[in-house]
């Protein structure tokens, strides 16, 4: 298993529906350069977990965008499944959904499931060079932490050493 964190972030070029719901365009890593960027992947469009996940990140999106940062959402799914589902029962959101169809990224990032063709939920934080600094991969299952996610990423900003349960405004190590 390949390690990611403290290395630059594999490239990525996929088509996406803005969180609009009627706007394509493209997400490329060079798009997020100078911004800390949030990137996330879900395995399928029109599932039970994913839409609490991505609305959850929609409705904090503007503490990640104080926070210098940009969300990504990622599946295998088409961009014209995002807009389907964004205009069905997800609703409009905050950030771009990305296409993956050829599964490249998700394996180029260690989380696609080669059977099922499919992404696990792994979540990754690149900094503004473009440096992996958090990566977190877990089962299909169990939803990601809205606050785990910027806690972690406030506590990448401070470039500090910070202690178990460490929450902004507390003392650094």
């Amino acid at each position: 298993m390949e390690r990611f964190v403290g290395k630059k972030a594999p490239n990525f070029n996929m088509k996406t529906v803005l969180g609009n719901g009627e706007d394509f365009s493209e997400a490329k890593l060079d798009d997020y350069k100078g911004k800390w960027l949030v990137m996330f992947f879900y395995p399928l469009d029109f599932t039970f977990v994913c839409p609490t996940e991505i609305t959850g990140y929609s409705k904090r999106y503007e503490e990640f965008k104080k926070e210098g940062a940009e969300i990504l959402g990622v599946s295998a799914d088409s961009e014209h499944s995002h807009k389907a589902w964004i205009n069905g029962e997800l609703g409009k959101l905050n950030f771009p959904l990305a296409s993956d169809m050829t599964k490249t990224v998700a394996r180029d990032y260690g989380v696609l499931v080669e059977e099922e063709g499919i992404a696990l939920r792994g979540l990754f934080i690149i900094d503004p060079e473009g440096t992996v600094r958090y990566s977190v991969v877990h089962d299909l299952n169990v939803g990601r932490s809205v606050d785990e996610t910027l806690r972690v990423l406030k506590a990448l900003k401070t470039g500090g050493l910070c202690p178990v349960d460490w929450d902004e405004g507390k003392e650094l190590l």
